[in-house]
């Protein structure tokens, strides 16, 4: 049988072969990002999103610890923080699942059937019980405002792709434009 550390290594290198870019913290394997793109026929389609993973030392006998770096309007997903309730985690968490259910299955159910009785988000939560077509809207205007490219690099330090970076920047950054004058 496999140590926690062996499956944390596995699980994590079988996320990096799958369509998901994935992005170390530190140089161990517990920490690191991960861009998730919103589900299709949701609110949510379009959206891209930069998620902060914490794997705990006890992982896959414990769920891993879930975050979106970018704004995300949904009941539960604590709009400051941008962590996801736990709860809904470790409901439905077993060590059967991997991180690729993470992204594949966990993710996209919780965007696609939002649980309105337990919130992070109060006001999403009322609004969605509320008025479903308003909270939808304002899903949209969130991932319009708030879940572009641009917006999962920004929330970083550096640039690490070069789908971050765009032709403008590309011409202000080049390095020959540094120094010396401007030709005639």
């Amino acid at each position: 049988m496999s140590s926690p550390s062996k499956r944390r290594e596995m699980d994590l290198m079988k996320l990096m072969m799958s369509d998901y870019k994935v992005e170390m913290i530190n140089d161990g394997m517990q920490e690191f990002y991960v861009e998730f793109h919103g589900p299709k026929d949701s609110p949510y389609q379009g959206g891209l999103w930069r998620i902060r993973v914490e794997l705990p030392d006890a992982y896959p006998y414990k769920s891993p610890s879930i975050g979106f770096v970018n704004k995300i309007y949904h009941p539960n997903v604590d709009e400051m923080s941008g962590s996801v309730c736990l709860d809904v985690i470790n409901q439905t968490w077993s060590p059967m699942f991997d991180l690729v259910n993470v992204f594949e299955v966990f993710l996209p159910q919780l965007l696609l059937y939002p649980n309105p009785s337990d919130p992070l988000n109060g006001e999403a939560a009322a609004l969605m019980m509320r008025d479903k077509a308003a909270y939808e809207q304002r899903v949209k205007e969130y991932c319009q405002k708030y879940a572009k490219p641009e917006d999962i690099g920004a929330a970083t330090e550096e640039k690490s792709s070069d789908e971050e970076l765009s032709d403008e920047e590309d011409y202000a950054s080049s390095d020959e434009a540094v120094p010396g004058h401007p030709d005639p």
